[in-house]
């Protein structure tokens, strides 16, 4: 399969992923846990199909030291029991703050003061900041059809 446009060749992406990688910096240099940053960034791309996204963050989440079976239940996390209060709290506004379109008033303010039982202002911030980045790559990727599977763990540093 090959993508419906070189998106790391053409000068206006290479322009455009200059700032979603430096938002994506500035989220990855906060107090929210590495782990969590990983189980959302794949959470949301499961949502949004994102073969591309999928590939790269379940990659770098193992060679992290990610466990096999958290990775594999992320889709199911209300159902595992591998994943901490804090942990679903931030997939449950993962998935609200990804599923826009389908939730009126986006995400509910349950998932908000639950979330924010677990993590202070600057890292709830961290979490929001990174939902956007995540689902912007992920629409780029699935609209262009970026293939996916040759991901190679920290190819893009």
């Amino acid at each position: 399969m090959d993508a419906r446009v070189n998106v790391f060749g053409s000068p206006t992406a290479g322009k455009v992923l200059k700032h979603f990688i430096s938002a994506g910096k500035a989220v990855s240099d906060t107090a929210l846990p590495a782990a969590t940053q990983e189980l959302v960034k794949i959470r949301a791309s499961q949502i949004n199909g994102c073969g591309f996204c999928l590939d790269m963050h379940t990659k770098d989440a193992a060679a992290a030291g990610e466990t096999s079976t958290r990775l594999h239940l992320i889709a199911a996390w209300r159902e595992a029991t591998v994943f901490t209060d804090a942990e679903r709290a931030a997939l449950e506004v993962t998935e609200q703050g990804t599923r826009l379109a389908d939730a009126a008033g986006g995400v509910t303010d349950e998932a908000w003061a639950n979330a924010a039982k677990y993590y202070d202002e600057e890292q709830l911030v961290a979490l929001v900041s990174l939902i956007a980045v995540i689902n912007a790559f992920n629409r780029l990727n699935v609209i262009a059809q970026q293939p996916a599977g040759d991901y190679q763990p920290g190819q893009f540093g």
